[in-house]
């Protein structure tokens, strides 16, 4: 599901090493060369480049690619070189800064789009660099009203197992109480919230599907029926990052490029963070929900290197 194209005979991180060297010496920046070394290397990989430029150079390639670069190509770069765990880390602690639906996006995607260990991994990262913990930031900020501050606490502090292992019985009687506690527009009741922010999301994803069975309706479009609040917003965000991300994010790159202007920001944060995990998916459910490419909306939303880095991690489609 990646659309990373890395290169095959692959080069040594020696070689990747000394190849953005060359890019960054002389008068002017060789962007190109960077965006093909970069842009087509896993997380893996640039975490040697990355190690190798250290060792080689005694600088950080971050620290060289931020003194290089500008504007919304230096920051989608910097984030695509960055580690994964301390990318979301930076761009949740971010986030918690600000107010609006959008900003609460990111924390749900953190919290519910990842695998427990990269969550874990995030958690861990968060406290070694703003000594204090994710968790205590979430439940202690103004930014959020109970029950949603409650709500998004208890995701982020969430462990899912990842066995694949489906209690169907169970799975039928959760599907009941959700249904029960939707139709009273009950979204706080605890077992709702239990239900999303404790069971993994094999369990869930069959919850939902027993849910449309017993009501004939998706389980978020009972929901946006029944209450248009921002806590019932953000719940459906939740389902959809956990059971299907695909939906979450190919909304928010059509959010990110709509209206006037573009939301420059959150395009390179749904483009960097899905590239290696589902962004062949969200293409095809992009194109099917919204009757054009990602490719085509990129090329007509950015510009320059910034659009030569997302074209690439993107990945070919035809525009």
């Amino acid at each position: 599901m990646s659309t990373i194209d890395v290169p095959n005979p692959l080069p040594s991180p020696k070689e990747d090493a000394e190849e953005l060297r060359k890019a960054f010496e002389g008068w002017g920046t060789n962007e190109k060369s960077a965006i093909k070394i970069l842009g087509r290397r896993t997380a893996v990989q640039r975490a040697e480049i990355r190690r190798t430029y250290a060792e080689l150079y005694k600088e950080s390639l971050l620290d060289r690619l931020h003194s290089e670069l500008s504007g919304d190509f230096r920051k989608a770069m910097i984030l695509w070189t960055m580690d994964p765990a301390e990318k979301d880390a930076k761009l949740v602690h971010e986030a918690l800064k600000k107010k609006g639906e959008k900003a609460i996006w990111v924390v749900i995607e953190v919290s519910c789009a990842s695998t427990p260990d990269h969550l874990i991994a995030v958690r861990r990262i968060y406290r070694s660099l703003f000594f204090s913990s994710l968790e205590e930031d979430i439940a202690s900020s103004s930014m959020y009203k109970e029950p949603l501050r409650r709500f998004l606490a208890r995701l982020v502090s969430s462990y899912r197992y990842t066995d694949e292992y489906v209690m169907r019985e169970l799975a039928k009687f959760e599907a009941s109480l959700l249904h029960n506690a939707i139709k009273k527009n009950d979204l706080h009741d605890e077992d709702v919230l239990r239900i999303i922010t404790t069971r993994n999301k094999s369990q869930l994803k069959a919850t939902f599907l027993h849910y449309k069975q017993l009501t004939g309706k998706s389980i978020d479009e009972d929901i946006e029926s029944h209450s248009s609040s921002q806590f019932a917003n953000m719940m459906i965000r939740a389902i959809w990052c956990l059971a299907f991300p695909e939906k979450h994010f190919a909304e928010v790159i059509r959010y990110s490029i709509e209206g006037l202007g573009t939301d420059e920001d959150t395009l390179t944060r749904a483009i960097v963070c899905r590239a290696e995990i589902d962004m062949k998916i969200i293409k095809e459910e992009y194109k099917s929900a919204f009757k054009t490419t990602v490719t085509r909306d990129v090329i007509g939303d950015t510009s320059g290197d910034y659009k030569e880095i997302l074209l690439t991690l993107v990945g070919s489609e035809e525009p």
